[in-house]
């Protein structure tokens, strides 16, 4: 199998005119197709990489159940031997990973299954939700007994570090709406019985049709924790917000025979649990593969980005950011102690007073005199003018030359960062290189969100917020090749140094002169204007061109963290519950 990064568009344009990055690998064949492959334990150190592409391929085709087939396809290969680790970027509102939790008891198909959990078999978590609470104690009858039951378990259960406490998985195979159907309880997890348990609700219909068939097979096994204050909130209407449910997920008993078990119905399932698994995108994935290394500050010799699209909401504290998430590290403030969390950290007044990376983007003249003129580079280049106005005078702005030289005159599409080191000694060259699809910009990276001041010092903070975010409003896919400090021996993107890594630009780049100006659209519409080209062309057709990234002035609220119900998840609730209160009765009757 060969696996293709490529910073260039599907459109003939992209592949004739214009000066793109490709980065591709082969992988062997396997003698038979090996699924544990595409789940990592956390304490396994071999390369992800084909945990990262089934997570970003099933990102894009979960919900197409005939694509499932491509879950199959990449267990058949072994990807053991990447030159390189993946950071891909999917949108949506992350917050870190929980750690793990050791659970009493697991989802199982006949009967509540009491049994201690492993650290070894922890593959991961899924972030999800109770529903039909609301609707559990606002409407029965017995709403009242059933909130103080709920409120007593609650009262007495026993709080994690994290704020968590365990609830009970139940299958419940006889609710003729749903046979996937899973029921959350909450009780007395010492000596655990179902009739003194009270039900909160269910696990959302589109989690629980995969969480069930791949528990039912023995493959995985599930157990689930919610904040007990979040859940009391809810049943007594403080708050109408969706209550969170922390899904870890474990190897089941069957796990090792995983390749022989599934079948073509399985594929889907797979599909949405390889989705459903928290991973690390990003700012947030480049901590995570770049932390792996410790990178020595004073031998560092160039860190540079050269993106066709530098986005909007760029600023000292966004570049900070990025600098920060690849192992960037100011010099140690006297007045702080290492036992500080943002003891050496980079941050936004580091970055004003010391810029740590240089953007590179061509200059209006370098565009000008391109063998295709203006024309083309206006669906390519995007540098609001906003954003000239805000970093213009820091001094990080470089003019983007194509390297080759036989590549001068041709617009560059490129996506590519490097941060380089020189060792004193032997003039050993090591660092990274990142190239593929994405800009520079919150949209392609994320954007960093932290919770609001409490305007109660006393309140206590509601987990959905109380800690980092991280917003992504694109899809985005690359990868970094390493070459580690020298004595550290990792996956790496060359045998003799960083160098032998060709980038599409002249390094150094000369910084922008003052006179200078950056090729911005209003820059390139002047020009236009100047040379009296109509502003309607023929190079308007074909164009792909993410131009846009206007979406990294999205703004987030936290509570978007934990929406409301949607409609068809109440209707599905009302349903379930409805079934249940009626075999209740039917049991009362016989």
């Amino acid at each position: 199998m060969r696996v293709i990064i490529t910073s260039a568009n599907l459109v003939p344009r992209q592949w004739h005119l214009i000066t793109n990055t490709v980065w591709w690998q082969d992988f062997p064949c396997r003698t038979s197709p090996d699924y544990s492959a595409i789940f990592s334990a956390v304490e396994e150190p071999k390369s992800d990489f084909a945990v990262q592409l089934v997570s970003f391929i099933g990102s894009l085709i979960n919900e197409v159940p005939s694509q499932a087939y491509w879950i199959n396809e990449i267990a058949k290969y072994n990807f053991e031997g990447a030159g390189g680790y993946l950071v891909a970027s999917v949108p949506g509102l992350y917050m870190p990973s929980p750690c793990y939790l050791e659970s009493n008891y697991c989802l199982s198909e006949k009967h509540i299954l009491h049994t201690k959990s492993a650290h070894k078999m922890f593959l991961g978590s899924v972030q999800t939700s109770v529903v039909g609470l609301s609707h559990r104690f606002h409407i029965p009858s017995d709403a009242g007994s059933q909130l103080k039951a709920l409120s007593l378990f609650l009262g007495k259960c026993r709080e994690n570090m994290h704020g968590t406490t365990e609830v009970i998985l139940k299958r419940n195979t006889n609710i003729p709406a749903d046979a996937n159907a899973v029921s959350v309880l909450v009780g007395d997890l010492d000596k655990f019985s179902e009739e003194d348990s009270v039900q909160l609700g269910f696990l959302p219909r589109e989690v629980a049709k995969w969480v069930s068939p791949l528990g039912d097979l023995g493959l995985f096994r599930f157990s689930a924790f919610i904040y007990p204050r979040e859940a009391l909130e809810a049943a007594f209407g403080v708050t109408n917000t969706k209550v969170q449910l922390l899904l870890y997920v474990a190897k089941g008993p069957e796990f090792s025979q995983i390749s022989a078990l599934i079948c073509d119905e399985h594929l889907p399932p797979l599909c949405s649990l390889v989705t459903s698994l928290k991973r690390s995108h990003g700012l947030w994935r480049l901590e995570e593969v770049l932390s792996q290394f410790k990178w020595p500050e004073t031998l560092e010799t160039d860190f540079v980005y050269s993106a066709s699209s530098i986005g909007t909401s760029i600023n000292p504290q966004f570049i900070a950011n990025f600098a920060s998430a690849t192992g960037k590290r100011s010099n140690h403030d006297f007045d702080s102690e290492e036992s500080d969390p943002e003891w050496g950290c980079w941050t936004a007044g580091h970055e004003r007073n010391k810029p740590s990376i240089s953007l590179l983007f061509p200059t209006i003249e370098r565009v000008k005199s391109a063998a295709c003129g203006v024309q083309l580079s206006r669906y390519l280049l995007s540098l609001p003018e906003k954003t000239w106005q805000i970093l213009g005078s820091t001094g990080i702005f470089h003019d983007a030359i194509p390297h080759p030289h036989d590549r001068i005159g041709h617009p560059m599409h490129v996506k590519v960062a490097q941060r380089r080191f020189q060792s004193r000694r032997g003039g050993h060259s090591f660092g990274w290189t990142y190239c593929g699809s994405h800009n520079f910009s919150p949209a392609a990276w994320g954007q960093p969100l932290r919770p609001p001041p409490k305007a109660n010092p006393t309140e206590v903070t509601r987990a959905a917020s109380s800690g980092p975010r991280l917003h992504i409003c694109n899809y985005e896919l690359g990868i970094i090749l390493i070459v580690p400090p020298p004595g550290m021996s990792k996956v790496s993107g060359g045998k003799h140094g960083i160098d032998n890594i060709t980038l599409p630009f002249v390094i150094p780049a000369p910084r922008y002169q003052h006179s200078d100006r950056p090729a911005t659209p209003l820059a390139m519409q002047e020009a236009m204007a100047e040379a009296c080209i109509p502003q309607s062309n023929d190079f308007s057709e074909e164009t792909d061109e993410e131009i846009p990234d206007e979406d990294d002035e999205h703004v987030v609220e936290l509570s978007d963290c934990c929406p409301e119900d949607k409609e068809e998840e109440k209707i599905y609730a009302e349903t379930l519950w409805g079934q249940v209160y009626s075999s209740q009765s039917q049991g009362k009757d016989s």
